[in-house]
């Protein structure tokens, strides 16, 4: 069966973004040559999800494309009616009846990357498979959260993590 990964970055303190949303910080540990495991990863996936928020703020930093849909399916969790389009669906139905029907369906796994709010949605309904968080080694201070308000307890089990030279720790858990 399809694994749901969220695969995402945070700054120690916890946030995924400046409260104006820059995402500039992320450059620091930015290195020639080291994708800190991301095409490896991303060789196991064929289905993205993310919220709308993020969805526009990549759009934003790519000049209007959102890369992902070159090479899979892409959904855009929101609450408006929005039509599909340059091979994005935009859904706003029941998120766990998508993830049931993309779980069971033949393929790759699916990855996640926000924001805050379809991470939350996607933790309360018990859908996350597995978690890698690269952890980047700064303090923020106050931006918006990765994990927003409460949840039901959640064990998971500890996968070994990786140290970078940049100072980036990628933290991997799974459900047990």
């Amino acid at each position: 069966m399809r694994k749901l990964v969220l695969y995402i970055s945070m700054s120690v303190d916890g946030f995924l973004a400046t409260k104006d949303d820059d995402l500039s910080w992320l450059s620091i540990v930015e290195k020639e040559g080291e994708d800190y495991g991301y095409k490896s990863f991303y060789k196991d996936v064929d289905t993205y999800i993310v919220g709308k928020v993020t969805y526009d703020k990549i759009l934003s930093l790519t000049g209007g494309v959102l890369p992902q849909a070159e090479t899979m399916k892409c959904y855009v969790i929101t609450r408006q009616n929005i039509d599909n389009k340059d091979g994005v669906e935009f859904y706003n139905g029941d998120i766990e009846a998508l993830v049931s029907k993309l779980k069971s369906e033949d393929g790759k796994n699916l990855v996640c990357d926000g924001g805050g709010q379809i991470v939350k949605l996607l933790m309360e309904k018990d859908l996350i498979d597995e978690y890698i968080i690269s952890v980047i080694p700064i303090f923020l201070g106050d931006g918006k959260r990765l994990f927003m308000g409460v949840i039901d307890t959640l064990n998971l089990k500890a996968k070994p993590s990786r140290y970078f030279e940049s100072g980036l720790v990628q933290l991997h858990y799974v459900k047990p």
